[in-house]
């Protein structure tokens, strides 16, 4: 991977795939670059530049107190000015509502494609001391806690579901991500609500939705599709169960970028 200095110093690793003009994957919550392999792999095969990084506290990239969305932002941007700076930004789940949060701080992302981001629209939001007490039990240690109690009260996975996460071979990586949880409840917390700034970006915007995901990220993309002027929404069929699927969205990125 190649690795790129953020404002403050934190080194933030990235890959690119292909050639052609460049989208910049933003991934979701406990996941890194490698899990968009699908995604920029079908980019590349759309005639694209697919770039996908580790978001700080993930994988190769690096991490500096406070937790700050803003360092975020900067970190994007930094990915965006070391590929050649004005990049369309491919954005999914809480990586979305990160992308048009750069979009409203100014980065310059060119064409906002935000996949199922979880605004809540100020309803039904989780405590609002949860990224604190997440980050109490990184500090402590605890970080297998920390998933399970973002996993709990964030994204309100029922206790069975993680009960049996936490007993797969899988769990052990999600531990390794447990300081990133902090930033994903942190941002959404933030901007739980879109600011007016992030409704008027002067960006295109695409926002995808699977029809075969979570009901709220649904009603969600309904809604911001409403407030943002000017914006499309697309149903994904093939984008199952909140995860986006590669070629499908390459295809919708290719309509809307080819010529």
């Amino acid at each position: 991977m190649e690795h790129v200095a953020s404002a403050d110093g934190t080194s933030i690793a990235y890959e690119r795939v292909g050639d052609g003009p460049r989208v910049v994957i933003v991934n979701g919550a406990m996941s890194r670059a490698r899990d968009a392999a699908s995604v920029a792999a079908a980019l590349s095969d759309a005639g694209f530049a697919a770039v996908a990084y580790d978001r700080r506290a993930r994988g190769d990239s690096g991490d500096s107190p406070p937790v700050d969305p803003k360092r975020e932002v900067d970190d994007l941007a930094a990915v965006i000015g070391a590929v050649g700076g004005a990049a369309a930004v491919l954005g999914h789940s809480s990586g979305a509502v990160l992308a048009l949060f750069a979009a409203s701080e100014g980065v310059d992302t060119g064409r906002l494609f935000l996949s199922e981001p979880p605004f809540a629209f100020g309803e039904d939001l989780p405590a609002a001391d949860l990224p604190e007490r997440l980050q109490q039990l990184v500090d402590e240690g605890r970080r297998g806690d920390a998933v399970a109690a973002f996993q709990r009260e964030a994204i309100r996975l029922p206790d069975e579901m993680i009960e049996q996460i936490r007993q797969s071979p899988m769990f052990a990586d999600l531990e390794s991500l447990a300081q990133s949880v902090v930033y994903d409840a942190t941002l959404t917390r933030a901007v739980s609500t879109p600011t007016p700034a992030m409704l008027s970006v002067a960006e295109p915007v695409t926002i995808l939705c699977g029809v075969q995901t979570f009901p709220m990220l649904i009603a969600a993309s309904h809604r911001l599709a409403a407030a943002i002027p000017g914006a499309e929404r697309v149903d994904m069929p093939a984008s199952i169960g909140h995860r986006l699927d590669g070629p499908e969205a390459a295809e919708v990125v290719r309509a809307r970028l080819a010529g």
